[in-house]
């Protein structure tokens, strides 16, 4: 059980539309706090986008978010988990990024994440472009590398973009391969779909042994099927969860900035992380939320309830490690 003090503040206590907003109403505790040891699973902003090649937005994406995340309530309808019972969770706040500097963010987001990885916190991240996850996983995985289910409709993995620009919301993967922090047969994409430029991205991945599962793959054997896949591939070892909201059809999650059209409806969206189950999970994060381009609230509201079912996911987790 739980601290009380880590439970969220109650809807029949104070209205949703009330208050100041954190993840899931509950309580800030940023990294001075002097209750931060007795955090578990950290929710944490990444308001950055500075990878971004095309739509910017993301970096209002944790605001929104937070937002969007009021209507949060304490039971999982399905499982029945009450994650804030089963765990010590906490906004954590966000990361202050460096808008006009890449290189500079990440050293900030990494250093901000060492000292949570230091405190035994799990980080459950709301970007912020995909970039994010790079300087994320350089914390994440600083001893050894880890696996990765990451849902997405584009992979990532290219090499550079305008003759050479290394770091962009394209490339983060490609990365983390080359710097030892994923260990590329312990990962899976899922959702893979889109025109392309060229098969660079999928070459990589082939001679990497990174499993990539495009979208007519995905629907023709269903949720299930893959998901059992995803988990044999990242097996027993440290695994990382990406989920980049773009995974999901633009029907459903309009608000991205490099939509692609044939993808899960929202329903499939919360079903793959119901499949997690059982998955090592070291850290998670929900990126590519774009309020600009989210005119009705809905992307944010869905990215909110995947980061929910994700919660649910890793609280168990906790839960059973106690």
């Amino acid at each position: 059980m739980s601290d009380p003090f880590f439970h969220p503040v109650s809807g029949f206590d104070l209205p949703r539309f009330a208050g100041v907003p954190t993840f899931m109403r509950l309580p800030h505790v940023p990294l001075e706090h002097e209750r931060l040891s007795d955090v578990q699973i950290g929710l944490i902003g990444v308001p950055w986008d500075s990878g971004t090649t095309n739509r910017p937005g993301p970096r209002h994406g944790p605001r929104q978010l937070r937002d969007a995340s009021t209507m949060m309530r304490a039971q999982h309808a399905v499982s029945g988990m009450r994650p804030f019972e089963a765990a010590n969770c906490a906004d954590l706040g966000d990361v202050g990024p460096n808008p006009a500097d890449i290189l500079d963010s990440m050293e900030r987001i990494t250093s901000f994440y060492n000292r949570v990885i230091s405190a035994g916190i799990l980080p459950l991240t709301a970007g912020g472009d995909h970039l994010t996850s790079l300087p994320v996983l350089r914390a994440v995985a600083k001893k050894d590398p880890v696996g990765m289910i990451h849902f997405d409709s584009h992979t990532d993995l290219f090499h550079s973009y305008f003759g050479g620009t290394m770091y962009t919301h394209g490339t983060p993967f490609r990365r983390a391969v080359e710097e030892g922090l994923l260990d590329p047969k312990r990962v899976v994409q899922i959702g893979l779909r889109g025109t392309m430029y060229d098969t660079e991205d999928r070459d990589f991945a082939a001679a990497n042994g990174i499993r990539l599962i495009l979208v007519e793959e995905f629907h023709a054997r269903g949720v299930e099927d893959v998901m059992a896949e995803a988990r044999e591939i990242v097996g027993q070892g440290d695994t990382y969860i990406s989920y980049d909201i773009d995974f999901v059809d633009p029907t459903f999650a309009p608000g991205t900035g490099t939509p692609e059209v044939g993808g899960p409806n929202s329903y499939q969206a919360l079903q793959v992380c119901r499949e997690l189950e059982g998955v090592k999970i070291v850290g998670a994060d929900m990126v590519e939320v774009s309020p600009p381009f989210d005119p009705s609230g809905g992307t944010a509201f869905l990215g909110v309830s995947i980061m929910y079912e994700l919660l649910c996911v890793m609280a168990g987790q906790v839960a059973r490690s106690d």
